[in-house]
């Protein structure tokens, strides 16, 4: 079985196809499966290591079929829990009495869990151990849809060793969805109850308005000011390249000036470098 598995290539492209060829691949015998990790801890042969985890894969496959309920991409979970397989492998000591399969499920369940607490939702539910035992146990404790009964608080926080606060703030959580601040199908109706609509227009509000100006006033004095550091060919170029109506271009100005189009150009640069700094200041 073992150049069965050396010479398999999953496909790519199309997750049935990756599915289907992992659930064909041939599993290992128990020896098989101790020589290959024997291998792979004392010599690192990289071509062991790649057999324990193309002959597992349809155990990952099996456990990322478990959360299909959290609404995430079947083929992101299953990517995740190749990388707990990965470093189950890494980690699996041949030695110790007990299949590769048995010892990666954590390893495999624990990277799954961290990729669904990290894009859940937008905003992280949970953070702390006790919370995330609480966010995957709570949604396998539920007996109905709709909020808990304060009995069903009171068995939940006991079957789970916490407190009924923590169940009723995670089930707040749990029962929270995310909403876009902006609507993108517009839809006339989802745009008036889009969050944005709700908010206030502060560009009229007069302190916004007097700080706007005051901002605009004091930009176009730092510009004349640094403006009038520079001298007469900087300026007349950078007035001609921009601040013209109608903009000379390099090669017109290095007729007029009698030099290159380059030296216009670094010109224009170092002066341009000039008023950024005066401005910036």
């Amino acid at each position: 079985m073992s150049k069965e598995l050396a010479t398999a290539v999953l496909p790519t492209g199309s997750m049935e196809s990756y599915v289907t060829a992992a659930f064909q691949l041939p599993m290992l015998t128990q020896e098989e499966e101790h020589d290959l990790a024997v291998r792979w801890r004392d010599h690192q042969d990289l071509e062991a290591a790649r057999q324990l985890v193309l002959s597992h894969l349809r155990f990952v496959v099996r456990i990322a079929r478990q959360y299909a309920g959290y609404g995430l991409p079947q083929p992101d979970l299953i990517q995740e829990g190749t990388i707990g397989l990965m470093k189950a492998v890494r980690r699996f000591d041949p030695d110790m009495g007990v299949r590769l399969a048995s010892f990666a499920v954590h390893w495999i369940k624990a990277e799954i869990h961290e990729f669904i607490l990290r894009n859940w939702r937008i905003v992280k539910i949970a953070t702390t151990k006790a919370q995330r035992k609480l966010f995957f146990n709570l949604r396998s404790s539920k007996k109905r849809l709709g909020w808990f009964t304060e009995q069903e608080i009171q068995e939940v926080a006991e079957d789970l060793g916490v407190k009924p606060e923590e169940v009723r703030a995670m089930e707040a959580r749990l029962n929270n969805y995310d909403m876009a601040l902006e609507p993108a199908t517009g839809d006339e109706e989802e745009e008036h109850l889009a969050p944005i609509s709700y908010l206030p227009d502060m560009r009229m509000e007069p302190s916004n308005l007097v700080e706007a100006e005051d901002t605009e006033r004091d930009e176009h004095e730092r510009l004349y000011e640094a403006m009038a550091e520079l001298d007469e060919r900087s300026k007349e170029v950078l007035r001609r390249r921009w601040l013209s109506e109608k903009k000379s271009t390099l090669h017109e100005l290095a007729e007029e000036y009698g030099v290159s189009a380059e030296r216009i150009r670094q010109i224009e640069k170092a002066a341009m470098k000039k008023l950024q700094a005066r401005m910036a200041a």
